[in-house]
């Protein structure tokens, strides 16, 4: 009689005591390392690590949060309607790049843009389904850091408030990003700009537009913000809205965007209007890839690194997590002359 094939179905998984018998170490030190712990070296963690990818270990999640009252999962709570081309895609890689080597893994949460942000964050809370949450479009007055910090929940926010509560962040300076902008289109000799705004009641939509407004008066050059659609509104709408306010106004000789498809429809409305990119416009825009610089080479970008922010905000996290009684980290990148793109100068 032919004995039953021993599929690796039914061989017996490998655990920790497998990996302390092979590594020389504890249990109890593997379960450590495995789980990031501060008291276990570095050297030591890399090693657990090597050999549980090796030999195809998967930990328990259930018997993990028993043991540990933790899920090892990080929640990144995005609104589905998001620039895809940039932002969001850059922090779901960043986040997850810097989680590996970790015992952590990323789940992202999206949400429908009509509805209410704290939802999946209440629920998060509520279920505790993860030990820490991530999260954008932060406003100056956001209800998910009021909840979060009251119910001493580990998170950090993709931009800052001003609401008098102290909390982890990491933030790009629209303001300054706004106020560099305005400037270099000046130097280039245009006098009539409009600003095609973030939603105002984002954080980093508030300190643009303010800076925008603030930059134009200081230059006395016209200002205006377009405020009948925002850079979150669909691409086809934000094209017709630009079209229309060029149609307009003749004079209207620069354009500053706040994400990548809000940019490429304004290079649509401004070529459709009979502008020449680089001669009759110029459009600005910060850059979080390499996408618009193919695009249009005579567009006026400004390096936005999303990639590294994405990372400051997990390592912000994992400290929380890790380390509560840290200090808070708060991390602000500010765009200087240097971060303006070389492109085509126009004339």
């Amino acid at each position: 009689m032919s004995r039953p094939v021993d599929s690796p179905a039914r061989r017996s998984q490998p655990t920790l005591k497998t990996i302390a018998q092979m590594t020389g170490l504890a249990v109890t030190t593997v379960s450590r390392a495995l789980n990031d712990a501060p008291d276990i070296g570095q050297a030591t963690k890399e090693k657990v690590r090597g050999v549980a990818k090796s030999i195809g270990y998967r930990p328990n999640r259930a018997g993990v949060r028993l043991r540990t009252g933790k899920t090892n999962v990080i929640a990144l709570v995005l609104s589905s309607q998001q620039d895809v081309i940039g932002h969001a895609a850059q922090l779901v890689y960043a986040i997850s790049d810097e989680l590996k080597g970790t015992p952590y893994h990323l789940v992202v949460m999206p949400y429908a843009p009509d509805t209410d942000p704290l939802i999946p964050v209440r629920y998060v809370i509520e279920t505790h389904s993860a030990d820490g949450i991530i999260f954008n479009q932060t406003m100056l007055n956001d209800e998910r850091v009021r909840l979060l910090t009251q119910e001493n929940f580990p998170f950090s926010s993709h931009g800052r408030t001003e609401m008098g509560i102290s909390h982890s962040y990491v933030d790009y300076d629209n303001g300054a990003y706004a106020d560099l902008i305005v400037r270099e289109l000046v130097r280039r000799g245009r006098k009539n700009l409009v600003l095609v705004p973030p939603p105002l009641i984002q954080s980093y939509a508030h300190h643009m537009a303010e800076a925008f407004r603030q930059t134009c008066t200081a230059l006395g050059i016209k200002g205006a913000i377009l405020s009948e659609f925002s850079a979150d509104h669909d691409i086809d709408d934000i094209r017709a809205g630009t079209f229309a306010a060029l149609q307009a106004d003749s004079s209207i000789d620069g354009i500053i965007s706040a994400t990548t498809a809000a940019t490429i429809a304004s290079v649509d409305a401004a070529e459709s209007s009979g502008r020449r990119l680089g001669h009759d416009i110029d459009i600005g825009s910060k850059e979080v890839s390499n996408l618009l610089r193919v695009f249009r080479r005579q567009l006026v970008l400004v390096r936005e690194d999303t990639t590294e922010a994405g990372r400051h905000l997990a390592r912000a996290l994992l400290q929380q997590i890790n380390e509560p009684d840290a200090p808070l980290v708060c991390n602000l990148s500010v765009p200087t002359a240097a971060d303006i793109l070389p492109g085509t100068p126009n004339g």
